[in-house]
């Protein structure tokens, strides 16, 4: 039985990762406090001890916002944290899988991102994910890093965001010209189920396939969930906010498809189901 540490346990990923790889695989689910990636020590304790197979590094600080206020905390766990983790991984040649994300880009040419297109993150949380892959491609020789976007799952988001408001109001704002792709953490999951099995090691996007906007993703949601909230669209410069995001940041899964793999469903089947069944 392979044996699997997963950071981030407690986050949306890692909550997919446990239901779909609890019976078949051997778990050791981390997070704050047991576990503190910024450490060095503490990474190489986990490993020593519980000697995985394969760690999913799915921790990471998200909060976009609030790390425009506070850089240091922001590299330390997404940038050193990673490090620490692909040290860990280099000492014990376990694989070490890396989620990263579709903010490394600046949305500039508004057309799908290749795997190896040129990154230009604007945003400190943005810089912190490109530093994690750069210091992890410097250190391990077996590592998968997979960038996602627009993740949802089980725990806050979005789509859970949207649902409360319709509790609230009988209109929303919504954010019309920032493109991406709605991910659903039970399918990105199942993907890293397929991928941490092979060598094809390197660089890979993983977003279930379709784009669309903020303000279709709620229209999609109030769709799915019976609700006639009615949804007003506004550009980004309508909403201020402190960290600035890209315009487009929609991924190419390229390595996915040409490596074999099946596509991930889309994003407005993924999102119905998600709904149907309780947000899980």
């Amino acid at each position: 039985m392979h044996k699997i540490l997963v950071t981030g346990a407690n986050g949306q990923l890692g909550r997919a990762i446990k239901r779909l790889f609890g019976e078949k695989y051997s778990l050791l689910l981390c997070d704050l406090p047991e576990m503190d990636i910024t450490s060095l020590t503490a990474c190489r304790n986990a490993v020593r001890e519980f000697q995985p197979d394969i760690i999913i590094n799915a921790a990471a600080y998200t909060n976009v916002e609030r790390a425009e206020d506070e850089p240091d905390a922001v590299f330390a766990v997404n940038a050193v944290g990673a490090h620490n983790l692909a040290l860990a991984c280099r000492e014990s040649d376990a694989k070490l899988i890396h989620i990263s994300t579709d903010y490394i880009f600046d949305g500039s040419r508004g057309t799908p991102y290749g795997e190896y297109d040129s990154p230009n993150p604007m945003s400190i949380y943005g810089k912190s994910k490109l530093w994690s892959e750069n210091l992890i491609r410097d250190i391990c020789d077996r590592f998968f890093i997979v960038r996602t976007s627009w993740l949802y799952g089980d725990g806050h988001n979005f789509v859970r965001t949207m649902l409360r408001l319709a509790e609230e109001r009988s209109e929303v704002t919504i954010v019309a010209d920032q493109h991406g792709t709605p991910t659903y953490a039970g399918d990105l999951a199942a993907f890293l189920k397929q991928l941490m099995h092979t060598e094809y090691y390197g660089i890979y996007h993983a977003t279930n396939a379709g784009s669309c906007t903020w303000y279709d993703f709620a229209c999609q949601i109030f769709a799915c969930a019976g609700r006639t909230t009615a949804v007003q669209p506004i550009k980004t410069e309508a909403y201020p906010v402190k960290a600035r995001r890209p315009l487009y940041s929609v991924l190419d899964n390229k390595m996915l498809r040409l490596r074999g793999f099946a596509p991930l469903r889309s994003w407005q089947e993924a999102l119905a189901e998600y709904i149907k069944n309780g947000l899980k």
